[in-house]
């Protein structure tokens, strides 16, 4: 299958269209550091995960924490996802807002205060919401709670591994959790799920996968026992980094019972970083059998000013902790610009960023280089999720670095 047709226009994705008297990244309009994506590359990391999916037949649930931007959310839901993933009460609420109808909180719903956040939300009876459940007393907590307020509340059973988070961790626990769920009068067992990426080592794709069978095959023991409050049951999983051998495994579950579901989040940015390397290792495993036009493309970077240059072979730049992830590799320059010349050019390998701070990073240089107190450099970075939350909006640009819109994120 090639890359899907049904591409989004910018104006279904509420995306400005470009007028005659639109702003640049280059005419120093917009305040430096700014956090900026590319709508081509967006569009084509949309396109790119909703085909791999439809290829693998499951379905896409793409985890919202990356971005926490509601446009964004929406333009994933126009291109065909089957849902949106969250990671909280307040999570859950934002998509909602943001006019999403099925939703997976992958975790945990505990606390009244949270319990009431999702009660008003599926007030909405258009509302499709799922949470995880993995013990007898967070179960029984949720029952109270919504047959107290009248309501039934979709739950799915987390598988999970040890030594890892939250999960059962034997298919006796969760059956046993299954028969209890049945007979609670206000949850609805809906689905299992597991996340498969708190299992690492250098033979961690062979763990995973059969980690992921003994998922299944609980799934299908759930089923057969009848604890499942529908005929057909989710069954997910799928981080950023496996989601190929979640698909591969979910992927041949018995259509007539299940939907699989995978939920990967950081594959619309993207990065340069660690997903960068989760993707060459994702099509390594693939080999041929990804018939998808491309692949996944960087998004983001975080543009900002060269500040000072304090002495030989060292540059400031107003960029720091407050601005990007670095937990996974500090942010390193992509673009170099002098404003009021020509157009970005690709910084140069031997610039280096080796030390960050709240709200300055240290690059080294070479001896009498080209760069200039006032020049912009744009940052390429690791791990996006971790520089998203650092900012309120962010720019869309296209590839000529024009300002297309702003959008808001709900941090």
């Amino acid at each position: 299958m090639t890359s899907s047709n049904n591409s989004v226009s910018l104006s279904q994705k509420g995306v400005a269209n470009v007028g005659k008297n639109t702003r640049s990244m280059l005419d120093e309009s917009i305040s430096l550091p700014a956090a900026v994506l590319y709508q081509p590359r967006l569009t084509q990391n949309l396109n790119w995960m909703q085909s791999f999916a439809e290829q693998q037949g499951v379905k896409l649930a793409p985890h919202g924490k990356t971005t926490m931007a509601p446009a964004l959310f929406r333009q994933q839901q126009a291109q065909g996802a089957w849902g949106q993933t969250v990671a909280s009460a307040q999570q859950a609420s934002t998509a909602k807002d943001a006019g999403i109808h099925r939703i997976i909180m992958a975790n945990q719903l505990v606390g009244r205060a949270n319990m009431q956040i999702i009660s008003e939300l599926i007030a909405d009876t258009e509302v499709d919401f799922h949470c995880l459940v993995d013990n007898a007393l967070n179960a029984k907590a949720l029952s109270q709670f919504y047959a107290d307020a009248g309501q039934s509340l979709n739950v799915m059973i987390e598988i999970g591994v040890p030594g890892g988070r939250c999960g059962c961790r034997s298919q006796e626990q969760a059956l046993e959790l299954s028969a209890l769920i049945a007979r609670l009068p206000a949850l609805k067992l809906s689905g299992i799920e597991t996340y498969e990426g708190v299992i690492g080592g250098p033979d961690a794709p062979s763990k995973i996968h059969q980690h992921l069978q003994s998922v299944l095959t609980t799934a299908e023991a759930v089923h057969a026992a009848g604890y499942f409050a529908e005929p057909k049951a989710v069954i997910t999983g799928a981080g950023s980094a496996w989601y190929d051998l979640v698909s591969d495994v979910f992927g041949k579950a018995d259509p007539d019972k299940f939907i699989p579901v995978i939920r990967p989040g950081c594959y619309l940015i993207h990065d340069q970083g660690i997903y960068l390397e989760a993707q060459n290792k994702v099509r390594e495993r693939l080999g041929d059998s990804c018939a998808v036009e491309g692949d996944l493309e960087s998004a983001l970077e975080v543009w900002s000013y060269v500040q000072s240059l304090p002495e030989e072979g060292l540059a400031i730049v107003a960029l720091g902790k407050r601005d990007c992830a670095f937990d996974a590799g500090l942010p390193q320059p992509s673009l170099h610009f002098r404003p009021g010349t020509g157009v970005p050019k690709p910084a140069p390998s031997q610039w280096q960023v080796f030390h960050i701070m709240d709200q300055h990073a240290a690059m080294k240089i070479p001896p009498h280089c080209d760069l200039q107190v006032g020049d912009i450099l744009a940052f390429s970075t690791s791990h996006p999720c971790l520089t998203f939350d650092k900012w309120r909006q962010v720019h869309i640009i296209d590839e000529q670095y024009q300002l297309l819109d702003t959008i808001d994120t709900c941090f």
